[in-house]
């Protein structure tokens, strides 16, 4: 059957143009510095895990630290990429709901929060250490030429994205002054185009006549050519993280972290069908907490791994 494509109106409370001073509404506030995809930060945690620093006081407080000051960088961020999409987020379905699209809190509101919360991640990042304020830096710089012209490039918008992931990886082993094998930047890097190029496929055919005014670059792209691509990523996905658990310095040379491999080839598995059959994928941080299946998977995989690198003897 022939799905017809979403007409979105605006809300009507986004209307109106802002006009004079306005009490700021807390609660819609918080929901505009999305608290849930705080979860993408965990990435920061990954090279504390794998240079087997977990259990070390000190080493964990760091890690910690610079989570929760990309914690902050990352809502500065969202706040301006919601700024400056405003009028594309009125169109789409469940984007329109956003505090600042929905005329909830004013540009002028969310640019004070941004700039307050760009403010403590510096001086966090900074307490966490110069090396490390660099890497914050570096991420903020990437996410504004992404919001203000790097999300129109066709493929080069979800390498933007993804790039930003890699420099979570970097940041969580620079804040712990750790050496990290170069196959976890790598697998961060495929497992975040894997992502991101599904969240691509979800937004085109959700939106369908309405994608190209959400998304101008979203005319390049086709569902079959998602498919491809996502096909290629995750293929390569595989190959690399196979390659770390018996390449990588830091693991047990019985081989025994190649265990591990069959959860990361189910899930992403289950992420294609997800995907793919079950058109989901648009929010990729509620999709992991909604999905028991991929949930247990991804918790059967940090047990197993955290098992194998902190007690099978190397």
């Amino acid at each position: 059957m022939k799905r017809t494509g979403h007409h979105v109106a605006p809300l009507p409370s986004a209307l109106p143009r802002e006009r004079g001073h306005r009490t700021v509404d807390v609660a819609a506030l918080v929901r505009s510095l999305r608290p849930l995809q705080w979860t993408k930060n965990a990435v920061v945690l990954a090279a504390l895990v794998f240079s087997g620093e977990l259990f070390s006081l000190g080493s964990l407080a760091r890690a910690i630290a610079a989570a929760l000051v990309f914690c902050c960088a990352s809502s500065a961020m969202y706040l301006v990429n919601d700024i400056r999409d405003v009028e594309g987020d009125r169109v789409h379905p469940k984007k329109r709901l956003r505090p600042i699209a929905a005329g909830l809190i004013t540009t002028g509101q969310a640019t004070a929060a941004a700039a307050a919360l760009f403010g403590l991640a510096v001086v966090g990042a900074w307490l966490v250490g110069p090396p490390f304020l660099v890497v914050i830096l570096n991420y903020v710089a990437l996410i504004v030429a992404y919001t203000y012209g790097l999300k129109r490039l066709v493929i080069l918008d979800v390498f933007a994205i993804a790039a930003g992931f890699v420099l979570r990886a970097v940041g969580g082993a620079v804040a712990i002054d750790v050496p990290v094998s170069p196959w976890l930047y790598l697998c961060t890097l495929l497992l975040a185009l894997f992502i991101g190029f599904g969240k691509r496929r979800h937004e085109l055919t959700s939106l369908e006549t309405d994608a190209i005014r959400h998304r101008a670059n979203l005319e390049s792209y086709t569902v079959p050519l998602l498919d491809q691509i996502t096909g290629v990523v995750a293929a390569a996905t595989v190959m690399a993280y196979s390659l770390y658990t018996f390449d990588a310095p830091n693991v047990p040379q019985n081989h025994a972290m190649m265990l591990t491999i069959p959860f990361v080839v189910y899930a992403l598995f289950r992420y294609l069908y997800l995907t793919q059959r079950r058109d989901l994928g648009g929010a990729p941080e509620v999709l992991l907490f909604a999905d028991r299946s991929l949930l247990a998977c991804i918790a059967g995989w940090g047990l197993t791994a955290i098992v194998i690198l902190y007690l099978v003897p190397r």
